[in-house]
């Protein structure tokens, strides 16, 4: 089966977050977008009126997208899953990849700190389905905030733990997401 061609939308905010990316937070450049994303910088601007626009599209296009993949393993995993388990396990995944780095987002920051907004709705928004879903709110504080922590470690590209204390950390998190914590 072919995979779809991706759009020029798609692949304009793909080389947005590239660019943004390699050239530093702020540093976005609509040239630079357009001549990576392979379309004239008038088609880009035909789907991003402007810089803010762009930078405002990226932002909701990775939340979007973090949404999928939490929807997606989750259903992967079947009904035994649990949406802590399944958070902590993307969570961890996307922090490994060195391209999720999503440090583009400094410069939508940069550019305009109302992006931040839709970050904190997000962010609120899945802590309260995840505190809905996960019985002991103890464990989900110390996943949640611990996975927040990991993700800021390399959104900062702060490479504070061995790989052996991040194994462990994971494996804990994964443990409490499922089992909760003992009571004291």
């Amino acid at each position: 089966m072919k995979r779809p061609r991706p759009n020029s939308r798609e692949k304009i905010l793909a080389a947005a977050a590239d660019v943004a990316r390699e050239a530093g937070p702020g540093n976005l450049s609509l040239d630079a977008v357009a001549s990576r994303a392979g379309v004239s910088k008038g088609g880009l601007l035909y789907n991003f009126p402007s810089k803010a626009k762009l930078m405002q599209a990226l932002v909701e296009h990775y939340l979007g997208e973090f949404e999928k993949r939490l929807e997606a393993a989750g259903a992967a995993q079947g009904s035994g899953a649990n949406l802590l388990s399944t958070y902590v396990q993307l969570s961890v995944s996307e922090c490994q990849e060195t391209h999720a780095s999503a440090s583009w987002i400094f410069s939508a920051i940069a550019e305009d700190p109302e992006f931040l907004v839709p970050i904190k709705i997000f962010r609120r928004q899945l802590f309260e389905r995840l505190k809905a879903e996960t019985p002991d709110l103890r464990a989900l504080l110390l996943a949640y905030l611990a996975i927040e922590g990991l993700r800021s470690l390399s959104l900062f590209d702060f490479d504070l733990l061995s790989e052996d204390e991040r194994e462990q950390l994971v494996k804990v998190l994964l443990s409490i997401s499922v089992r909760g914590l003992a009571d004291d």
